[in-house]
């Protein structure tokens, strides 16, 4: 007779999720041999290979790109499954090096360290570790600008989207996510060589951020009130009039609650390797300050929270999609015992 399988248990995946981002919190990102680092080299290496002018060629690279990470993260997962304590482990470490909140913060806030010092030059210097936007010909309240805009964006991208995807999925998840999403950094771009070889990138990575970017926009909402003088009505009247209005169907929701949240104004002209790109406002507050790089980060800190503990539910209330798929075995066990078991 056949005995009820047991399911593996719920708890070790949300553990790892909990885990990992308290290791970022405490550690920040790894400093050597960074798995995303390393990951960028070995499609930078593919790219040189199997590069062609191709909406085709561009989507076969993606695919390869993100399988062979999201493959082995599966093997592993699925290997680390009958010890808990190894399966919490691995994926704690898959979501300290996927994810990036300590390393947001701390760029954001030498950036503010600096404009507050009136420094410039070196605001200048950091600015490029944040968005890829020409930091040159940038004064002190349109670095401000760019910074508050790259930690909404990020906020998304680099916490709330790898923990959502970890939650779904588990690790193999958290992997094909920080693929995706890195290479839409490296060729998700309009310019003449990526326009048809990071088509498939772009739009993967726009699928991948559909759910999280305005996740990250609802949890801006709601944590607002923890924030000195951010406004959540604000916050979802600015994301619902202005949210559609940004180049990208994802952070414009992120960038659109901060700026709605915080009470100032963001958009406006950016310049991406000597080529300029207007965009709409979004807000209808003053335009940002030095100052108001702290309030975004104290945002992005509340945010980052509220999502591991949605994260953390969810992984003990459904399992992910990855273990809830898994089928378990049976076990055959003899008369005598099924009535004791019956019992």
């Amino acid at each position: 007779m056949p005995l009820s399988p047991r399911r593996p248990p719920r708890w070790p995946l949300a553990a790892g999720l909990a885990a990992g981002v308290a290791a970022d919190a405490l550690f920040g990102d790894p400093r050597r041999a960074h798995p995303v680092a390393a990951f960028g080299r070995a499609a930078t290496a593919l790219e040189a290979r199997d590069y062609a002018d191709s909406r085709l060629r561009g989507a076969a690279h993606t695919a390869c790109c993100v399988l062979a990470v999201a493959a082995p993260a599966a093997f592993l997962h699925r290997r680390a499954r009958p010890w808990p304590p190894a399966e919490v482990a691995a994926v704690a470490c898959a979501v300290w090096a996927v994810t990036g909140a300590r390393s947001l913060r701390h760029e954001a806030e030498r950036t503010r360290v600096a404009l507050q010092a009136h420094d410039l030059a070196s605001a200048r210097d950091v600015l490029p570790s944040l968005c890829g936007r020409d930091p040159s010909g940038l004064d002190a309240g349109e670095i401000a600008r760019a910074v508050i805009e790259s930690v909404a964006e990020n906020t998304s991208d680099a916490v709330v989207a790898p923990l959502f995807w970890g939650a779904v999925a588990g690790m193999p998840g958290l992997a094909a996510y920080r693929a995706v999403n890195t290479l839409d950094a490296m060729v998700g771009y309009r310019s003449p060589r990526y326009l048809r070889f990071g088509w498939a990138s772009a739009r993967l990575d726009d699928v991948a951020n559909w759910i999280p970017a305005r996740l990250t926009a609802a949890l801006t909402i709601a944590c607002a009130p923890l924030v000195p003088g951010a406004a959540p009505l604000s916050a979802l009247r600015v994301v619902r009039r202005d949210g559609a209005s940004h180049p990208s169907p994802n952070a414009g929701r992120c960038e659109a609650a901060f700026a709605g949240a915080l009470g100032i104004r963001l958009g406006g002209t950016n310049v991406y390797g000597g080529v300029a790109e207007k965009r709409d406002e979004l807000g209808e507050g003053r335009a940002p300050e030095p100052g108001d790089i702290r309030r975004a980060i104290l945002l992005s800190r509340a945010v980052t929270v509220s999502a591991t503990a949605l994260a953390v539910l969810a992984a003990l209330f459904t399992g992910g999609v990855y273990r809830r798929n898994r089928k378990p075995r049976a076990h055959t066990i003899s008369a005598a015992m099924a009535t004791h078991h019956s019992r």
